[in-house]
């Protein structure tokens, strides 16, 4: 049997994640071409990997091109998504998808018009550590889940157009909407600017309709890095660690609580560390890009995660200290 070409892929934006993309994709056997607006960089990004650099209008006219990657100042990303889709392109929009709500509902309503495969880039959702989180969770092995809360902090990447909730929150909100598979029925969130008029630290606060009660941390003014995300449920609670050691990176808790006549006890115990495979999470969510494209799956993180994650930040910006 004949195995079928690979999709062909361009990819459009060629900074520090496009070029990221541009290598996996390469590494896949699937770019085709790359694309910016500064042709310089383009050049030179298509010369490391010996593909073609062409103007966005010519990936939109290039019938061997199946899919587009944009990975581009997040303004740009709604009327170029669009752009594409309308083409006939498959895409993969990296996060945010849009700055605005309305925006990306116009993204989401041009992919609904279509059968074509139209994905956020919510990488972290492909991370080995977290779909066996999600595993677990759906086994059962942490009971029923009760909260779940996450620090995405560190010092640097201060974007011009995003402030802290919107440049790093989409990590952690795509994972809790994906462990709780609902939207939120309450958003409270703070914003703090240090530097400039942008907040450098944010809160979110959510409440699901299940019971289920989240929070938020996001700063990029922090001393150290942290990317932890914890989920308490009845049974165990569960930490996934992206700075961890890989064999550390999802630990599991079975301290034990109980109540007597003094009032509640506690016993903690050491974590017991669940073994994960090795896996790339770009690499991951790169090659399930591919293969929506080729067998006509859906795919795992589609637009309207995307519009979800906007929702949520576009109410949880309403107050700023």
């Amino acid at each position: 049997m004949t195995t079928p070409p690979s999709p062909s892929i361009a990819v459009v934006g060629c900074g520090y994640w496009g070029s990221n993309h541009a290598r996996t994709f390469s590494e896949l056997g699937a770019l085709y071409a790359v694309s910016d607006r500064h042709q310089d960089r383009a050049d030179a990004l298509a010369q490391m990997h010996g593909v073609k650099a062409v103007a966005f209008d010519d990936v939109l006219g290039d019938p061997a091109i199946d899919g587009v990657v944009l990975a581009l100042p997040p303004q740009y990303h709604a009327d170029l998504a669009i752009a594409a889709l309308e083409a006939g392109k498959h895409v993969l929009v990296e996060k945010p998808i849009a700055l605005s709500v309305a925006d990306a509902r116009r993204v989401v309503e041009a992919a609904q018009k279509t059968e074509l495969v139209a994905m956020t880039g919510h990488v972290l959702r492909f991370h080995p550590a977290f779909e066996a989180l999600e595993a677990m969770i759906a086994a059962g092995d942490l009971g029923a889940v009760r909260y779940i809360h996450s620090h995405r902090v560190g010092l640097g990447k201060f974007h011009a157009e995003n402030d802290a909730l919107w440049d790093i929150a989409p990590h952690d909100l795509s994972l809790i909407l994906a462990i709780t598979g609902e939207k939120p029925i309450s958003v409270r969130g703070v914003g703090s600017a240090m530097l400039n008029r942008l907040s450098d630290f944010a809160h979110l606060h959510l409440q699901f309709s299940s019971g289920v009660r989240s929070h938020v941390f996001a700063s990029r003014l922090n001393p150290y890095r942290e990317r932890r995300l914890t989920v308490i449920g009845s049974k165990a609670m569960a930490v996934f660690d992206d700075v961890a050691p890989w064999n550390q990176k999802l630990a599991i808790y079975h301290h034990k609580l109980w109540e007597d006549d003094n009032g509640w006890q506690s016993e903690m115990v050491d974590p017991e560390y669940v073994d994960i495979p090795d896996g790339m999470p770009l690499t991951r969510e790169c090659a399930h890009f591919l293969e929506c494209i080729a067998t006509g799956a859906p795919a795992r993180t589609p637009v309207s995660d995307g519009l979800a994650v906007i929702e949520i930040l576009s109410e949880g910006t309403v107050r700023h200290d």
